[in-house]
């Protein structure tokens, strides 16, 4: 009989899908290095974000074995449900972990049917992975107050521990949410021993390189990343990786897109796969990404590891760039001190990008940080079941 605490976890979306982002890679990596200790069962779709069809070759609405995971690919409707309910009857569940506070689907529902004994009433552990941010609330605020106003009054938050990345996203969980228990404990990364690193040869007076690799969508911000770009003067080549994810916006990026001026070429070069995203950054002379707020922000500790300075918002842990000689974290407020700082980049010769790149490389692998995040993440597991932290 196994002694492990098992956690039944909800996530919208899990391996093989990719085009979630960074809440797949957080339980990924959650799951690799903390699997040994903990028994996970995955709820999820059986489907990748934004598919019409089911992945091939996977077996619906029943446990499979995933890495160090049994996960439940839960089919669309109400028999998914169903026969979710019917396998977890009668099962042991120390701990209930959510990965999103806004899904109706995987957070939401499961909240009523925790709420009116449905299912486990087991201990919660909700992660909003950054959707409290001042910079995410602000997108379709009417229906994530309406949501958030509901769940309080149905008392759905009650006795529910919160996940935070940061200081900063506990401070955020607590200003909208009241009083709630808060644990901190950042994403966990991929580890770093095989990232790729390299030098550059060009400095001033060569065409800049920059990427932007995130979902095309309003939080991650592309439309402001553009505008930004109408006031750079200098020679630039813009490459945006990432999935459509909202295909309205897109086209509005595609507009401005339009109107740059002929000394910014801009290309969009589709979605990348998990495992191309070290190879592919490391070509880049630095990263942008003015986003709206994230919790971690996956992708720019992968520019960092990869060895790109990172030109970022303030809506992020990764502060303090400037200091760091990594690159600069910089007010949304203030779109003209962006293009100040890429046209001084701009003007930087090859040995000062260089010694950007190695502060960055240094910044993204820390091991020590890695290992400490593991430890507050197997700490926090115990905490938020109630279970005094084994030694």
């Amino acid at each position: 009989m196994s002694t492990k605490l098992t956690v039944l976890v909800f996530i919208g979306n899990y391996l093989p899908g990719f085009k979630a982002g960074g809440p797949i890679r957080t339980l990924v990596n959650m799951v690799d290095q903390l699997g040994d200790e903990f028994d996970f069962w995955i709820v999820t779709s059986d489907r990748d974000l934004g598919d019409a069809a089911p992945y091939p070759h996977l077996e619906v609405n029943t446990w499979i074995r995933c890495g160090k995971a049994n996960v439940f690919y839960r089919s669309p409707g109400s028999a998914g449900w169903r026969m979710l309910n019917e396998k977890l009857d009668g099962m042991h569940i120390d701990l209930i972990y959510m990965n999103s506070l806004f899904s109706v689907v995987d957070t939401l529902r499961p909240l009523i049917l925790r709420r009116f004994g449905r299912i486990t009433k087991a201990p919660v552990l909700l992660a909003p992975r950054g959707e409290l941010s001042s910079g995410a609330l602000q997108l379709k605020s009417f229906k994530k107050r309406f949501f958030l106003r509901v769940a309080l009054l149905l008392n759905l938050f009650d006795k529910i521990t919160f996940q935070a990345s940061s200081e900063h996203e506990g401070n955020d969980i607590r200003r909208e949410l009241g009083d709630m228990e808060v644990l901190i404990a950042s994403d966990l990364s991929e580890q770093s021993s095989s990232l790729l690193y390299s030098s550059v040869e060009k400095g001033a007076g060569t065409s800049l390189r920059a990427v932007f690799l995130s979902r095309i969508s309003p939080k991650k911000n592309l439309l402001g990343a553009l505008e930004i770009l109408k006031n750079v003067n200098s020679s630039i080549i813009f490459d945006i990786y990432g999935v459509i994810e909202d295909k309205g916006y897109w086209s509005r990026c595609k507009k401005l897109i339009e109107t740059l001026p002929s000394n910014v070429a801009v290309n969009f070069q589709g979605s990348v796969r998990p495992d191309e995203v070290n190879r592919i950054l490391s070509r880049y002379d630095f990263f942008f990404f003015p986003t709206l707020g994230e919790n971690y922000g996956h992708v720019i500790r992968e520019a960092l590891s990869a060895g790109l300075p990172i030109l970022i918002s303030d809506q992020t842990p990764w502060r303090d760039l400037a200091a760091k000689n990594a690159g600069a974290d910089l007010s949304l407020q203030a779109p003209h001190d962006f293009a100040a700082w890429i046209e001084a980049f701009a003007n930087m010769e090859a040995e000062q990008r260089n010694s950007m790149r190695r502060a960055a490389n240094a910044l993204g692998n820390n091991s020590e940080k890695e290992a400490s995040d593991r430890v507050a993440n197997r700490n926090m597991l115990y905490s938020a079941a109630g279970v005094s932290v084994l030694a």
